[in-house]
């Protein structure tokens, strides 16, 4: 199974652009990751068996190219996190504050704290995506969790 690329585009391009962000923290970086993402799916003669399948493959092929693109030299427009948080808009000063620390927790944990809540994906097809196990991605969001619960209780205590 095949998808036509501006289809495959339109649908993915924003979910891509968040995921390659999480791991880069850099608005341009992950703009290239998402690029490079398509023009290796454009480029690959494979097929697939079910739209999740591309999707699953589009997300892991994103989160390698940007965890391959944090190892490079060339990082040169590279935006501070704190830059690109002020381009951001939220509802509520809370969703920017949850925002920022789960931003600011580990990659391991942000990534499956991402796909698990923001992209909606289960246990299960997170560890397919990452190639973990299952019970190591529940460890991982568990641990995620705790950090975050840790990191916002701080925040609030200190606002008493």
């Amino acid at each position: 199974m095949r998808y036509a690329m501006q289809e495959l585009y339109e649908k993915y391009q924003d979910n891509l652009y968040i995921i390659a962000f999480n791991v880069c923290k850099n608005a341009e970086d992950a703009k290239d990751v998402v690029q490079d993402t398509f023009i290796q799916y454009y480029s690959l003669k494979k097929e697939f068996e079910s739209e999740q399948h591309i999707r699953a493959w589009l997300i892991r092929v994103a989160i390698n190219k940007a965890k391959n693109m944090n190892h490079t030299f060339w990082r040169r427009n590279k935006v501070p996190l704190e830059d690109y948080m002020e381009t951001l808009v939220f509802q509520t000063p809370e969703s920017e504050e949850l925002f920022e620390t789960v931003m600011n927790l580990p990659e391991k944990y942000r990534i499956v704290i991402h796909l698990f809540y923001y992209e909606d994906y289960s246990v299960r097809e997170i560890a397919g995506i990452l190639k973990l196990s299952e019970s190591n991605v529940k460890v991982r969001l568990s641990r995620g969790r705790m950090l975050l619960r840790e990191q916002l209780q701080e925040g609030w205590e200190n606002d008493k």
